[in-house]
């Protein structure tokens, strides 16, 4: 499908092993150019197919001359391409075209000052001539040979930045896709624009207009569209998408599966039902999924149970759909990276791929996957542009087995009941606070333990809730999020005194690593 929407000339980033090569994409998006990420290894053959504006060649943990360190095609550098090499791929285009790296006297990690050579280069245009930089490298460029040009430096490491003499081959020892980097917005912008002549073209504008001709085109005149909906971002923007482009052929279903959210059924109902005339299908499933979960306190077992149980209610309701052929899912562009499916794509299995709760392709139907080339960033301005309103779009994200995995231990409907209230309470006073969109993602777990308490002049002996908000903008690390106090006690005096069955809150204060967002 990417080849189908997309006629813009790509970026292509080569992956190295980086840790931040999403991102390096993600700023070369936010400056109007398609990037997308391929394998270290890609030929020059395939390259010159692609007819890229340029080529990125991304940091990596591996050092370029230790053995079986990943190498790239050299031809690339024969192409007459512009290509910037950051970290790890600055050594590599350095050592390929003559330089000499070896292991620096001073390894650099963190924040570092770095001071622009000459001012007049078009990579540092509007660059102060001192910046700060963020380095993460133990080796570096010692002799740069006579083919490039030193462009920056920092107090160890005298080869910070290089300019190959004839051709469009530049490099950067910091990282300037990261934040703490803060001229490195501008510095990938002046690569973009002053050498590789971005046109500009990739916008959600173009981008819809596009996708919504191609879901058009494939699914015709006659035949229906199957939408999982979950409430969440991804699908919602996903079906909105679909009832633009072939309106009523659109099937929403929508499983209540008992595991959901106050008021998160009403919700969908009135944000889908009836959209540009699309049926929307609500399934109340709750008897079945909760029935599956009785005894069960394994989270892995609630995830298997929850997910075949969503299956068999999934395929029943699917197949009672006259003219139903395809099947429509949110899946996007890191989950396609990550499962190892992207076209020219780095080739490592971090995860398996699933969305919709993991339907499986025995369903019978074909697959559409129309935010398949977008991040969750995109997806969120695209839904802006498909006039979703903003309480949807910018809704924090909600776990595919959704409250099960928030409810430790057995789930149960009274213990539901519980959580229900306290997330609620919290939601209501973080977005009181105007906090919500400050904190990536926030809710209540109900903890499978009580603990002793005083109301009134009784003792008591009640269940605990814990409360978590992180900050994150990929999900993959997060920071918890420093809350006021004021709010954190009003939050806590809210559930202990209105929630009937709790007489203790307590804030999760761990960042990812080495916890994980959600606690199960």
């Amino acid at each position: 499908m990417v080849e189908d929407i997309l006629t813009e000339r790509p970026v292509l980033v080569l992956d190295f092993g980086a840790q931040y090569v999403q991102l390096i994409a993600r700023r070369v998006r936010e400056r109007q150019a398609f990037a997308r990420i391929v394998r270290h290894d890609i030929t020059a053959e395939r390259v010159r197919e692609l007819n890229p504006l340029g080529l990125i060649l991304s940091g990596g943990p591996s050092s370029v001359y230790e053995p079986g360190a990943p190498q790239c095609d050299p031809a690339i550098f024969e192409l007459g391409l512009p290509i910037l090499g950051i970290c790890y791929g600055m050594q590599l285009a350095c050592r390929a075209l003559g330089g000499r790296i070896e292991p620096a006297p001073a390894r650099e990690f963190g924040r570092s000052e770095c001071r622009v050579l000459d001012p007049s280069e078009p990579l540092f245009q509007g660059v102060p001539e001192r910046t700060t930089v963020w380095m993460s490298h133990g080796d570096q460029i010692l002799d740069p040979g006579g083919e490039f040009i030193p462009l920056a430096a920092t107090p160890t490491c005298p080869v910070a930045a290089v300019r190959h003499r004839d051709r469009p081959i530049l490099g950067l020892q910091f990282h300037p896709e990261v934040s703490h980097t803060p001229a490195g917005s501008v510095i990938l912008g002046n690569f973009l624009d002053l050498i590789c002549g971005n046109p500009h073209e990739w916008t959600m504008e173009t981008f819809l207009e596009r996708a919504c001709a191609q879901v058009a085109d494939r699914v015709g005149v006659d035949d229906r569209v199957v939408c999982g909906l979950s409430g969440g971002v991804d699908s919602a923007v996903c079906a909105a998408l679909l009832a633009k482009a072939v309106g009523p052929r659109t099937v929403c279903v929508f499983v209540d599966t008992g595991l959901l959210r106050t008021g998160e059924r009403e919700g969908v109902a009135r944000a889908f039902g009836g959209r540009h005339g699309l049926e929307l299908r609500v399934v109340d499933a709750a008897d079945l999924f909760l029935g599956a979960l009785e005894g069960v306190v394994d989270p892995q077992e609630k995830r298997r149970r929850i997910g075949r149980v969503f299956i068999d209610v999934f395929r029943e309701e699917a197949r009672s759909i006259p003219g139903a052929r395809f099947l429509a899912q949110g899946t996007l562009y890191p989950d396609v990276i990550e499962s190892g499916g992207a076209v020219d794509g780095p080739t490592a299995n971090i995860k398996l791929h699933h969305n919709v709760g993991g339907l499986p392709a025995e369903l019978g139907f074909e697959l559409i996957e129309p935010l398949r080339d977008l991040f969750k960033d995109e997806v969120r301005k695209l839904g802006l542009e498909l006039g979703l309103p903003e309480s949807l779009v910018w809704r924090h994200p909600f776990p595919g087995p959704g409250l099960a995995v928030r409810c430790l231990g057995e789930v149960t409907r009274p213990r539901l009941e519980v959580l229900r209230q306290a997330d609620k309470i919290f939601l209501e006073e973080l977005a009181a606070a105007g906090l919500e969109r400050q904190t990536a993602q926030a809710f209540a777990v109900l903890l499978p333990i009580q603990s002793v308490g005083v109301m009134g002049d009784g003792r008591t002996y009640e269940s605990v809730v814990a409360i978590r908000a992180v900050e994150t903008d990929d999900f993959m690390t997060a920071d918890w999020s420093r809350l006021p106090h004021e709010l954190l006690e009003k939050v806590s005096t809210r559930i202990t005194n209105g929630v009937r069955g709790v007489n203790r809150v307590v804030y999760d204060i761990t960042s990812k690593p080495p916890g994980t967002i959600e606690w199960e």
